[in-house]
């Protein structure tokens, strides 16, 4: 190193040849990318050779300093990784249902749709009112002249027909996970 520091590049590339693989090593273990890792080791030793001239022997270990010099670069790519622009930031997923999911929503609300127009007529106006329109169930037996009972009963009623008309088809509709 106090040959380095002298500007012999002989020694530098001695040094390189006895520890880039090690620092290559290292730092491949640290960051768990080979690529970035030879830049570790590039700039490792560029610190090597701009730094030899201050290097003072007994201060440290060579391998020591060396060591704590990839570690350094290391953890600063390491930092820029987490502090990444929001250009490298992957784009949002589109909120859209794709063309084919569109499709088989379609067919779950075609086939729905069929099994409440199936029901009694005051069945499908007690799920219209309180299912399509919001209505509470107050209101809706209210708009029905009926009591909240008997709204409550014509919905229990409806969805008891639908859960059964449907449960053949549901798992396919649902792809599966019915």
């Amino acid at each position: 190193m106090l040959r380095v520091g002298r500007g012999d590049g002989d020694a530098c590339r001695e040094l390189v040849e006895r520890h880039l693989r090690r620092v290559v090593s290292f730092a491949a273990r640290v960051l768990a990318s080979p690529s970035e890792a030879e830049d570790v080791a590039q700039d490792t030793f560029a610190r090597v050779w701009t730094s030899a001239a201050s290097w003072r022997p007994g201060a440290a270990r060579f391998t020591t300093w060396l060591h704590r010099v990839a570690l350094n670069l290391c953890l600063d790519r390491l930092a820029r990784r987490r502090e990444s622009p929001l250009d490298d930031a992957p784009e949002p997923a589109d909120p859209h249902p794709t063309p084919a999911r569109r499709v088989e929503e379609a067919e779950v609300t075609r086939i729905l749709n069929q099994e409440i127009t199936a029901l009694p007529e005051r069945q499908r106006i007690a799920l219209a009112l309180c299912h399509y329109q919001d209505l509470r169930n107050d209101e809706a037996a209210d708009v029905m002249g009926i009591t909240v009972e008997a709204l409550e009963s014509l919905l229990a009623r409806a969805r008891r027909t639908l859960r059964e008309r449907l449960r053949p088809v549901a798992a396919e509709l649902l792809g599966d996970s019915a």
